[in-house]
């Protein structure tokens, strides 16, 4: 019988890992840009039979676990090799003294809310991922928070992780005025701005929408501040459907996953 054991990967595992991390989205996959980044991060997860079969990569920051890049080679699919990987994430997050372990599942995904559930797993919360192209756009009319809710704005993406918003981060992104607000007569849209440590040039936005006139306005700011600071594209994280804006382009939906550890 093969030997069969969870490791930390090694630059090694990179080109025999990435042959089964190309098809796994309708585009391809991601994995080859970001594998040097987890890889320095550390906790980049392997599952192996003899050679690499199955990866997972898990953030630890502050009192959770962000788990994210689960890929099994397809010859080796159903054998439950994604559930060890997680608990084997979980438990060294426990070490860690994590409470919450979190994880994003595209919402067609059947087999991976399968086993995200049978670890105990629930659905938190539902967002989209919508691109937008940088363009001259001089029709808005933002101003930048200097106060959050931190009841009601509790976390950001940051590299398409959901991380916990404080007290001092708040502060640091008021100072570099990284939080964008449009009122309305309706409701105020908050944005929180971030670049993307994994691929260049690219802005990641959580937007809080609170209604159309005024979610449009911050779109329209969005569009013209990246063709400013010359990003090449803009990703969208809300937990809205955004109305329709020229360029903007919804992806896919996502189901945020949450685990109590505690």
């Amino acid at each position: 019988m093969a030997k069969m054991m969870i490791r930390e990967a090694t630059i090694g595992d990179k080109i025999p890992i990435l042959k089964f991390c190309q098809n796994t989205f309708s585009w391809g996959d991601y994995i080859e840009q970001v594998w040097d980044f987890w890889l320095s991060e550390g906790n980049l997860f392997v599952f192996e039979k003899q050679f690499p079969v199955g990866i997972c990569h898990a953030f630890y920051f502050k009192d959770q676990i962000w788990i994210e890049g689960i890929r099994i080679d397809p010859d080796h699919r159903r054998q439950k090799i994604a559930s060890k990987l997680v608990m084997h994430a979980e438990i060294v997050g426990k070490a860690k003294n994590a409470s919450f372990s979190y994880m994003l599942i595209d919402i067609q995904n059947s087999s991976s809310l399968k086993m995200a559930h049978s670890l105990d797993y629930e659905i938190f919360q539902t967002w989209n991922f919508f691109s937008l192209l940088p363009k001259h756009n001089l029709n808005h009319k933002i101003q930048f928070e200097k106060s959050l809710n931190l009841k009601r704005y509790n976390h950001y993406v940051k590299s398409w992780r959901w991380l916990p918003l404080d007290d001092s981060t708040l502060s640091k992104f008021y100072d570099e005025k990284k939080i964008i607000k449009s009122t309305s007569l309706e409701n105020d849209s908050i944005a929180i701005l971030a670049d993307s440590e994994h691929f260049t040039k690219t802005l990641i936005v959580t937007l809080f929408s609170g209604s159309e006139n005024s979610v449009l306005e911050l779109i329209s700011f969005l569009q013209n501040y990246a063709m400013e600071k010359k990003y090449e594209r803009i990703q969208i994280l809300t937990q809205e459907y955004l109305p329709t804006f020229d360029t903007l382009e919804h992806k896919i939906s996502f189901y945020l996953m949450k685990k109590c550890l505690v």
